[in-house]
């Protein structure tokens, strides 16, 4: 069954590959947009219809709307920092409150909001997190709390007649737009250019990574499957800072080195960027609570979405390869 469907976010990493998938597979989408424009150089699809507005208007949300049956919930603000601290509760709970009322106001049941893995807060004692490892998670970043408190929005909105579907991507990699969202890709490229060479620590924390075709993937399935008000996990592969790079440099053939760099050094460097953050108004590279982030252990476990979805994990190795290729082709 064909649907006309409505994406927020369709201009970031996430929203941009999931409106093409989408659109390729027949669906129509409606897709938000800020500046058509730009918009139309990454959006160009006959099945791809472009709306000027935001989440934070409401008649804006509403005119893009009219006329879909499914709604796919990707914008937010994902920063490490923003001069307003505010407003990540504005946008990633505001901005998800206005979509869920037009839906209501349209009649549109079906809503899917991407969240983050980060809101289930970090493994310990060498255990991955599952969706309800931690009932009261110690959260670093703005961001990460925003969007807990925007899966208790969302939440809200089940007694209304909503069937409001929650899922967590852990780190996501591979082609696609090099945006802030597509941070690891980012590395990878920084890396293989010679560019990045920093080691956090001794490099032996560890991360999940997932690839964004699985996620995408993972998306479509939960529109389908998931049980209303329930939260599943996109996760990938479990490796440490040090195996990630190791099989950069194995399977592109390049041994850029990295520095160890203690985690205090980078906590008092990350503390100067944000002083100067707050001075000059220029975005900091790091922030203390991503060095924090960073230096723990985020184990995940997605065993929820195999089980009830039918979500499936891309091994690291295949991932990166397929990643590594689209970085060292002639077109990026």
């Amino acid at each position: 069954m064909l649907n006309n469907i409505f994406i927020t976010g369709a201009t970031g990493y996430l929203g941009q590959r999931l409106a093409h998938h989408l659109a390729g597979k027949g669906h129509t989408i409606h897709a938000l947009v800020r500046d058509q424009n730009k918009a139309m150089a990454i959006l160009n699809h006959s099945s791809i219809k472009l709306f000027k507005g935001c989440i934070l208007k409401k008649e804006t949300i509403a005119k893009a709307m009219e006329g879909c049956d499914q709604v796919f919930h990707l914008a937010a603000l994902a920063t490490v920092w923003h001069k307003n601290p505010n407003a990540f509760k504005k946008t990633n709970m505001g901005g998800l409150k206005n979509v869920l009322e037009i839906c209501v106001d349209k009649g549109i049941k079906d809503v899917l909001f991407t969240s983050t893995a980060g809101v289930v807060g970090h493994s310990t004692n060498g255990k991955p997190v599952a969706e309800l490892t931690n009932s009261n998670p110690r959260l670093e970043t703005l961001y990460e709390k925003s969007k807990l408190l925007a899966e208790d929005v969302a939440l809200e909105y089940l007694s209304k007649g909503l069937r409001v579907v929650i899922v967590n991507p852990s780190r996501v990699y591979g082609p696609g737009l090099l945006t802030e969202s597509n941070g690891f890709t980012r590395l990878m490229k920084m890396y293989l250019e010679g560019k990045w060479n920093i080691r956090p620590g001794n490099g032996k924390s560890i991360g999940n990574y997932v690839y964004i075709d699985d996620v995408i993937e993972g998306f479509e399935l939960a529109m389908k499957k998931a049980h209303p008000g329930e939260r599943y996990l996109l996760g990938g592969i479990d490796v440490s800072y040090n195996e990630f790079f190791d099989s950069i440099s194995r399977l592109s053939g390049k041994h850029p080195k990295l520095h160890s760099i203690p985690l205090s050094v980078m906590l008092l460097a990350s503390y100067l960027h944000l002083a100067l953050a707050h001075t000059t108004g220029k975005h900091p590279l790091i922030t203390p609570p991503f060095v924090r982030k960073y230096s723990k252990n985020w184990l995940v476990c997605s065993e929820k979405a195999k089980m009830e979805l039918g979500y499936a994990i891309t091994p690291l190795e295949t991932g990166l390869a397929k990643t590594l290729s689209w970085l060292q082709s002639p077109a990026i």
